[in-house]
């Protein structure tokens, strides 16, 4: 790997909600010393430091309306531009259309850059199902637990703080069936684009973390 790293391990993650994509992202990122680049922390940071974009962005946001494409890519080309990105990044949450990915390929192109590899964790519908309908949260802490993986050794009360646990509106199994739907629609093609490409790897992302964060070195080491 390190005839590479002059030209950067530039790599995306695929998966749907509740498929450890972020967790495995920090893994990586870890292992491999690359920038986890992801889009959520992308919006805090420039909503926070309330640059010209982070103004533009919160303008949909107050409106309650998706933030459009173009803002998005810009916020992702700058990121991409700094210089801690050399050695590579793990991008996370982006792309998530078509659109998107086309959009990715030529704010590479014009950093002269190019995608080393598509990570796909795949996960089963009724797996993910189960992981986030299973999830609880703490509202005083915000500590996350789950009703099968980490259950609170008091039931409905939190084990830090003795806080009230609840369910987020968004893990109700009929809200993840309709994130999913959602998440298939817009993220099949963009399975195809990558395979068309030659840089995707899909990875199973049902069973022991440890083992899938291996799974995925492996190949990333073959890259």
């Amino acid at each position: 790997m390190s005839n590479q790293t002059n030209s950067g391990l530039d790599l995306v993650l695929l998966g749907a909600p509740g498929s450890g994509k972020g967790t495995q992202a920090k893994q990586l990122s870890q292992q491999l010393e690359l920038q986890h680049v992801a889009t959520g922390d992308l919006f805090r940071e420039n909503l926070k430091n309330n640059t010209e974009l982070g103004q533009l962005a919160k303008t949909f946001m107050d409106k309650g309306e998706l933030v459009p494409d173009d803002v998005t890519q810009k916020m992702v080309k700058e990121r991409l531009s700094r210089p801690d990105i050399s050695n590579g990044f793990i991008l996370d949450g982006f792309p998530r259309t078509l659109p998107q990915a086309e959009a990715l390929t030529e704010i590479l192109k014009g950093l002269d850059r190019k995608l080393k590899g598509v990570l796909y964790i795949n996960v089963s519908d009724e797996e993910i199902v189960q992981r986030l309908s299973g999830r609880l949260i703490c509202r005083s802490c915000q500590t996350p637990f789950h009703l099968e993986f980490n259950p609170p050794a008091k039931e409905g009360e939190c084990d830090s703080c003795g806080g009230e646990l609840y369910q987020r509106d968004d893990d109700n199994p009929k809200t993840v069936h309709n994130r999913l739907d959602t998440y298939h629609k817009q993220t099949s093609p963009l399975i195809n684009y990558y395979k068309t490409m030659g840089v995707l790897a899909e990875i199973k992302g049902e069973g022991d973390m440890d083992a899938i964060t291996d799974e995925m070195m492996k190949v990333v080491r073959k890259l």
